[in-house]
């Protein structure tokens, strides 16, 4: 189910929104020092949900991603990064990635043996 982190919404200036705003609006995260900070805009409209994150200095990392999955997605939701054809990437942002999940649709996904052995258990841990 696709929400909103209330507390995080911007409320003022250029990209203020309210409650009224639903699923649509822009959020701003604070990370802990050394960490940029996670500017996030969210979308529910057009049939899709999808949220854009970016830093001032770098592109978003895989673990700050999945906290933003996490805190607009459930646990158990599906949603994916597209790698659109040349001819359609369209890049506003130097340091922005998007995570998007159609509305009504189930997103196809490999086997599960096609993504990893869950047997194998942490052989990267170091």
């Amino acid at each position: 189910m696709f929400k909103v982190p209330e507390k995080h919404r911007i409320k003022n200036g250029n990209f203020a929104s309210t409650l009224l705003s639903g699923n649509n609006g822009a959020f701003m995260l604070t990370q802990k020092k050394n960490k940029p900070d996670l500017f996030i805009i969210a979308s529910d409209g057009l049939g899709w949900e999808h949220v854009s994150i970016s830093t001032s200095q770098r592109t978003p990392t895989w673990s700050e991603m999945c906290k933003v999955k996490d805190m607009f997605w459930d646990k158990e939701d599906c949603v994916v990064q597209y790698h659109p054809p040349e001819s359609e990437c369209i890049n506003n942002h130097p340091y922005c990635l998007h995570i998007w999940r159609p509305i009504g649709t189930d997103i196809p996904k490999p086997p599960g043996l096609l993504i990893g052995n869950k047997d194998a258990g942490q052989l990267y841990n170091g």
